[in-house]
């Protein structure tokens, strides 16, 4: 049974804790309060997602009082799914990749090419694009992810939030 890609907010914290290690660390060690601060995560819940990346060989840590995390590949070389896969505990009861209770439900036949379609399209997507992709606005090559650039998150100059 092959496993299909559970986008959750899981998945996407550790997408974000990966950006943030790949924008910040410089070759060092970055401290976990540091990522939560930058992106307001709590301590405690980053902790247990940085804890299975680490066990999943896609960081490493430091200890110590300059210690701290850093990605153990380079970011090109750190697919988006595969961060996802690391994190995201698949749903075990499911037929044919999909949740069980969806395969029993009427209609199911008639709608299953569109969701396996779907599924197939993600997982190609977030196995194209890389860390490095992510953290310097790039996705499939030279498309960006904003318009010229620009970044909706960040608010103009001149103007309170």
């Amino acid at each position: 049974m092959r496993h299909t890609v559970d986008l959750g907010t899981k998945g996407r914290y550790a997408v974000m804790a990966m950006a943030d290690l790949a924008l910040h660390s410089s070759g060092r060690p970055v401290a976990l309060a540091d990522i939560a601060a930058r992106q307001d995560i709590s301590l405690s819940y980053l902790e247990q997602l940085l804890a299975k990346l680490r066990k999943q060989g896609m960081i490493k840590s430091t200890r110590g009082p300059r210690g701290g995390y850093m990605l153990n590949k380079a970011p090109e070389d750190i697919p988006i799914l595969d961060i996802i896969k690391a994190i995201e505990e698949p749903n075990r009861r499911r037929k044919n990749g999909f949740p069980v209770d969806m395969t029993t439900a009427r209609g199911w036949n008639l709608t299953a090419a569109l969701w396996h379609e779907l599924d197939e399209r993600v997982e190609g997507f977030l196995g194209a694009v890389t860390l490095d992709d992510v953290v310097n606005r790039r996705i499939g090559g030279d498309r960006r992810i904003f318009g010229n650039g620009a970044d909706p998150f960040r608010t103009p100059a001149g103007e309170d939030t």
